[in-house]
C-alpha cells in the first residue's frame, strides 16, 4: 500500500452568479514512503487546489470528491478535529506565498513552537530550542535573536525560509511543498533543495512538490505528473519524461526552457495562447486551442488518461507521431 494514495479527486466551487465550476477533474496518483513526486503546470492548472483539497483547506464554497488516503485512512472523510491532528504533524505543507502565510500579529517563535507543543508535547523551552535549530538549518542569521521578531521584520525570502523551517522541524511522513523556492536567491535555493533531499533520503520523508520550475523537478523528483486545466495529462518517471515527453503540453513546457546548446541569439520558444479560465475549457481537449497537432477529434472529445506500463498520457495523437514531429524536445 502506498503511503499517500489519491483516487479520482475532483474539486468544484459554487458560484453566486452561475453554475458550479470544476477546477480539478478525476486526478489520481500514489506516493510511496521515501518517494518524490513533482506536480507541474502553468498557473491555474489545478496543482495547488489538488493538495488544498486533500488537506481540507478549500474555501468555504469548495467541495471535494474522491479519496485521499494516508496509510489507508481517507483524509477527505475525516472530521475536522481528526484532520487537525494530522496536518502539521504527519503531513506538513510549505505554502506558496510567504507574505500572507505568517500571522503578522504573532512572533516567529510563537508560530513555530505552537505545532511542536501541540503535536510533540514539548515544553516551551524545548520547542524554542528546536525552532532555533530549524532556523539555523535554513540559514537564518542570528536565529536565537530573530526568532523573537515579527514577520514584517523579515524579507520575503527570509519569511519563505521560516515556512520551510517550520515544516522541516516536524519531520513529517509527507511534506507538501508548494513552490518552496520561488522567493529565494539561487544560493539559498540550492541549500533548501539539499535539505529536502536529506530529509527524503535519511528519514524516508515522502515529498510532493508543486512547481512550474522544471529544473527543480529534474533535480529532486522521481516521478512527475503534468497538469493542464485541472486534469492530469501526463505521468511518468522523471528521467523518462524529460528524455521523451509524450504529450504536446509537456513538449511545450520543456521546449520553453533555455538551453545551453541553443544557438547564440536564438529566441526562446513559447506555447501560443493562454490557459483557459477555470471551468472555461469547453468541449474536447482543453489544450487543443494551443496545440499545433490538434485535429477534429480533439475539438469534440476529451482524451482519457491512458496508461502504458509506467507511463500515462491523455492525448488523441499517437505518441510516436508526436515524437517524430518534434525531434530534440527532450533534455
Amino acid at each position: 500500500m502506498a503511503l499517500l494514495e489519491v483516487n479520482h479527486l475532483g474539486v468544484r466551487f459554487a458560484r453566486r452568479d452561475g453554475p458550479p465550476v470544476t477546477v480539478v477533474h478525476d486526478v489520481s496518483f500514489a506516493l510511496e514512503a521515501g518517494g518524490t513526486l513533482g506536480i507541474v503546470g502553468e498557473s491555474g492548472s489545478g496543482k495547488s487546489q489538488t493538495v488544498m483539497a486533500m488537506l481540507g483547506l478549500l474555501a468555504s464554497n469548495g467541495r471535494t470528491f474522491g479519496q485521499a488516503r494516508l496509510r489507508g485512512e481517507d483524509l477527505l472523510a475525516m472530521k475536522p478535529a481528526a484532520l487537525n491532528r494530522i496536518r502539521g504533524d504527519r503531513i506538513a505543507m510549505i505554502f506558496q506565498d510567504p507574505m500572507t502565510s505568517l500571522n503578522p500579529f504573532l512572533t516567529i517563535e510563537r508560530q513555530m513552537t505552537e505545532a511542536l507543543q501541540q503535536h510533540r508535547r514539548l515544553t516551551r523551552r524545548e520547542a524554542r530550542t528546536r525552532a532555533i535549530e530549524a532556523l539555523e538549518r535554513v540559514r537564518i542569521p542570528d536565529a536565537a535573536r530573530r526568532i523573537g521578531m515579527y514577520p514584517h521584520e523579515f524579507s520575503g525570502g527570509m519569511r519563505q525560509r521560516v515556512l520551510i523551517a517550520t515544516a522541516l522541524m516536524m519531520e513529517p511522513d509527507v511534506l507538501i511543498a508548494d513552490e518552496p523556492t520561488t522567493a529565494l536567491d539561487v544560493t539559498v535555493q540550492a541549500q533548501i533543495m539539499a535539505l529536502l533531499r536529506e530529509m527524503n533520503r535519511e528519514r524516508g520523508t515522502a515529498i510532493l512538490l508543486i512547481t512550474h520550475d522544471m529544473g527543480v523537478v529534474a533535480e529532486l523528483c522521481d516521478d512527475v505528473m503534468v497538469m493542464y486545466a485541472g486534469r492530469a495529462v501526463e505521468k511518468a518517471r522523471a528521467d523518462a519524461l524529460f528524455a521523451r515527453p509524450q504529450h504536446p503540453y509537456t513538449v511545450g513546457l520543456l521546449g520553453a526552457l533555455p538551453r545551453l546548446d541553443a544557438p547564440i541569439g536564438a529566441p526562446l520558444r513559447t506555447i501560443p495562447g493562454n490557459p483557459p479560465l477555470p471551468g472555461g475549457a469547453g468541449m474536447g481537449c482543453a489544450f487543443a486551442p494551443r496545440c499545433v497537432h490538434a485535429f477534429e477529434r480533439c475539438q469534440r472529445e476529451v482524451p482519457p488518461l491512458h496508461a502504458d506500463g509506467a507511463r500515462a498520457r491523455a492525448c488523441h495523437l499517437d505518441a510516436e507521431i508526436l515524437l517524430q514531429s518534434t525531434p530534440g524536445v527532450g533534455l
